[in-house]
């Protein structure tokens, strides 16, 4: 709306004003803690790891646990393997490797009912392994090559025959071990690692100090005692052979201080 004049009313500049600040608001940041997996960008060989701390309480941590390795198992939120699992009465750990896209869902379900700790994420440049494995793989290929070329000659000799056939098999070997290499170099890039460490939130298993310390009370008795006597089984040598020695030191310069008076 205008005045008659053409001027805009105060009413049209009080609205692009606010329109304006919309616009320039900051965005909601709710989701700040979410975790995302990680893809190599083009030109780059980056293998991401993640390694989070999930409190829950303690009556979830075994059955959340559960879940999340039948996840994993059942490929729930897409390619996935289980590298590790450790269980105890607090908790326990959940190594495993995963699709990118997956990482995110999997730390939610996980971290279900439970509030999302310490989260690293670190990544290692395989540039140059990836370059090296490369390299030596042209290299087997071309050897390979020249030896298939002399074993087609006609004027070679049953002994040559033998030996390009031994120096045939390291080749292929070597090949089939750089195969390897390069697949688990592979699954590095194309994959996450990442590492759940569950952990109770309210403190139901976790077995106070006092009470950890008179369970293995008897244990560290025994084992202190242990290496007490056995540290001094290596002192005792030298405390033998220094007593007559110092006897005869003592000995020495009683007879020293004698003559002088």
């Amino acid at each position: 709306m205008r005045h008659l004049d053409g001027k805009p009313t105060p009413y049209l500049l009080c609205l692009l004003a606010v329109l304006t600040l919309a616009g320039c608001s900051p965005k909601d940041h709710s989701r700040a803690r979410v975790i995302n997996g990680e893809q190599s960008r083009a030109g780059a060989q980056l293998a991401y790891e993640h390694e989070l701390t999930l409190a829950l309480p303690g009556a979830l941590l075994a059955p959340r646990m559960q879940e999340t390795r039948e996840a994993c198992e059942t490929a729930r939120f897409g390619a996935c393997n289980i590298l590790g699992i450790t269980e105890n009465g607090n908790g326990g750990e959940i190594i495993l490797r995963i699709a990118p896209a997956g990482v995110e869902p999997m730390v939610a379900m996980a971290a279900e009912g439970g509030k999302l700790g310490q989260r690293t994420t670190t990544a290692e440049d395989l540039a140059d392994a990836v370059a090296d494995v490369r390299r030596r793989r042209d290299r087997l290929q071309a050897q390979q090559q020249r030896l298939d070329e002399l074993a087609k000659r006609k004027d070679i000799t049953v002994s040559d025959l033998i030996a390009l056939s031994k120096e045939q098999a390291a080749i292929e070997n070597e090949l089939q071990e750089l195969a390897q290499v390069a697949a688990g170099q592979q699954r590095r890039l194309d994959t996450n690692r990442v590492t759940l460490n569950f952990r109770s939130s309210d403190g139901a298993n976790q077995p106070s100090r006092f009470s950890r310390m008179f369970s293995n009370l008897g244990d560290n008795l025994v084992n202190g005692t242990a290496d007490a006597l056995e540290r001094s089984s290596y002192v005792l040598p030298f405390v033998i052979l220094a007593f007559p020695v110092v006897w005869l030191w003592v000995w020495l310069w009683r007879r020293f201080v004698k003559r002088r008076t």
